[in-house]
């Protein structure tokens, strides 16, 4: 006969996804935690597989190794998951599944991995449909499923600019520069930087070890990576209080938008104190926006410095007002910061003139060209493909395309664009086929709304499709 729950106080303690999460955010392999603990590598590893339970004796030495509390580290998570699952399980899409609060409490005791994996995807599932429900309403959908579209809408509000950081930043240069650099700076705050190797960092760049007051990187990292580590470690750290004014400011639809533009105010911050404001405006305007020579005179790579070139924008030291785009080869958009005007689709693919998309073909090499979009604007473009991962046999390197695109009256500034013997002529682009109307472009994937398509079974033209003029 099957028995029931057996009271809380004297069921097993089964916390073995727990402990696998604190070993890894400690940075410890299980034979480190095993000598920490006392106990066998193996041992650990049944824990963290839920196939022992944990003892009040190892529960007591996980908090005096690594200064936990040892009523949270304890609190069973058993409960909260079944409740959790059995709320789910309410879903309609469940409702021929007969599943007893038995068999709940079971997958909560003996799988929490599973529990966890399946309350996930069905919160994925959720928040898709609801999507999908407005979209079929005409509906907008919710603000906070679209929480990198908000971060990128409040960084173009802002115009990617902000003062407090870039005072406070400047100040942080000066003191680091006269400690000696980033880690003496550090160092005299009680911070050691460690460099460890990727199999006991698992899988992080960066990592910060509150008990032990040391910053940990990986000992792979490019010198241009591990500074820009470092720089991030103190931007979320030593500029906390003013990173969280600006975000406290604002009204964001839901938490992830606001932990993004934290995120981003972050690298801003970083970006700052790397290349301080009026040193790094000055360098700009005498290298010509020469992005190479930036990134030779601060140590930084050629992405930084690009993006760096969109915040310049201090009354009386302004520089020159630039769109930036990030893309991967497929197309997709994975930074956009807009100061410039630049007519982007936020949805569709881009137009394939554009130099952006072609310089894939031609990686490490500075592209650029000089566009007309339909309406007479006219733009500079300067494309390279830029490179992130890497740094071991077995880690992939993503190689993606960024571009700087200013208005024609800003180009004479920028080294790239003084060759004016003999101008190039400008290349027609669109934002998107679907909103272009160049009848005679080859390169067209769609037709352009609100334009008929003209028969063509006895006349064919270079052009994908034929229109009727109006």
């Amino acid at each position: 006969m099957a028995q029931g729950p057996r009271d809380s106080a004297s069921r097993p303690l089964f916390l073995g996804p727990r402990i696998k999460r604190l070993r890894r955010e400690l940075g410890l392999t299980q034979q480190a935690m095993a000598e920490d603990l006392g106990i066998s590598p193996s041992y650990v590893a049944l824990i963290e597989r839920n196939q022992r339970p944990l003892t009040a004796d190892i529960l007591l030495r996980l908090a005096r190794s690594y200064k936990l509390d040892m009523g949270e580290l304890a609190a069973d998570e058993r409960d909260d998951y079944a409740q959790r699952l059995s709320a789910m399980l309410k879903d309609p899409i469940f409702a021929d599944i007969d599943l007893t609060t038995l068999e709940i409490a079971d997958i909560a005791t003996s799988f929490p991995g599973v529990a966890e994996a399946m309350l996930r995807l069905h919160g994925a599932y959720a928040r898709e449909q609801q999507a999908l429900a407005g979209l079929r309403e005409g509906a907008v959908s919710d603000p906070a499923a679209d929480a990198v579209g908000e971060a990128r809408r409040f960084m173009t509000r802002t115009r990617n600019h902000f003062p407090t950081l870039d005072a406070r930043a400047e100040s942080l240069a000066e003191d680091i520069a006269r400690a000696g650099g980033q880690i003496e700076w550090l160092r005299r705050l009680g911070v050691r930087v460690r460099f460890l190797p990727g199999d006991v960092m698992m899988g992080a760049l960066r990592r910060y070890d509150r008990h032990g007051e040391q910053l940990l990187l990986d000992d792979t990292l490019s010198a241009t990576a591990r500074q820009w580590q470092i720089a991030l470690h103190i931007a979320y750290t030593a500029m906390r209080a003013e990173i969280a004014a600006l975000v406290r400011g604002e009204s964001f639809a839901g938490q992830t938008a606001a932990q993004l533009v934290r995120r981003a105010l972050a690298a801003y911050a970083a970006s700052a104190m790397i290349m301080p404001y009026d040193r790094f405006a000055r360098a700009v305007e005498a290298r010509g926006y020469d992005i190479e020579a930036l990134s030779g005179l601060f140590g930084t790579s050629f992405e930084q410095v690009a993006h760096r070139l969109t915040t310049l924008g201090r009354a009386g030291q302004e520089g020159v007002p630039f769109f930036f785009i990030r893309v991967d080869a497929a197309g997709n958009v994975s930074k956009r910061l807009d100061g410039a005007g630049f007519p982007f689709a936020a949805h569709g693919g881009g137009c394939p003139l554009w130099n952006l998309h072609q310089a894939f073909r031609k990686p490490g090499e500075v592209l650029t060209q000089w566009l007309d979009l339909p309406d007479g604007q006219r733009f500079f473009s300067i494309a390279r493909t830029v490179t992130s991962g890497g740094g071991a046999h077995d880690r992939p390197t993503a190689l993606r395309a960024i571009a700087l695109t200013c208005t024609a009256e800003h180009a004479p500034r920028l080294v790239y664009a003084r060759d004016t013997a003999n101008p190039p002529v400008p290349t027609p682009i669109g934002m998107t086929c679907r909103l272009c109307n160049r009848a005679e472009c080859t390169a067209r994937a769609e037709p352009p709304l609100g334009r008929d398509i003209l028969p063509d079974d006895y006349r064919r033209i270079a052009a994908p499709f034929a229109f009727a003029e109006s």
